[in-house]
């Protein structure tokens, strides 16, 4: 079965300052369960809560620069750069950087509160 989506649904994400994530495919827009792919939209100096996911996430940078912490080292990943961090992996995404980022992240399976793992506010 084909399913054309018109446009993506705006979902609320976590962090300290407003972030715009796009879903095209997921829970949300797609109904689907197996993916989520969303565009991201992320301002200088935002950040997010660690996580240790039960998803791989597959991330290309479209635009400026993405911050990746894991327990073991630190990366940016510049545009034109892609990153993926794997299932049950410790992770915080964050962009520090002037001008903030613009990316597509895929998730497998698709994104979903129940199986993120953020930590929890402190």
């Amino acid at each position: 079965m084909v399913q054309f989506i018109k446009s993506p649904s705006i979902i609320k994400a976590a962090g300290n300052k407003k972030k715009i994530i796009k879903e095209f495919f997921g829970h949300v827009n797609s109904k689907t369960s197996e993916v989520s792919i969303a565009h991201m939209t992320s301002p200088e100096g935002w950040m997010e809560p660690g996580q240790s996911p039960k998803f791989n996430e597959y991330t290309v940078v479209l635009k400026g620069k993405l911050m990746i912490i894991t327990k073991n080292e630190e990366l940016v990943v510049s545009e034109g750069q892609g990153i993926m961090t794997a299932k049950d992996e410790w992770v915080r995404y964050s962009t520090p950087f002037e001008g903030g980022a613009e990316y597509i992240a895929v998730c497998l399976p698709a994104f979903s509160t129940e199986i993120v793992h953020r930590d929890p506010l402190s």
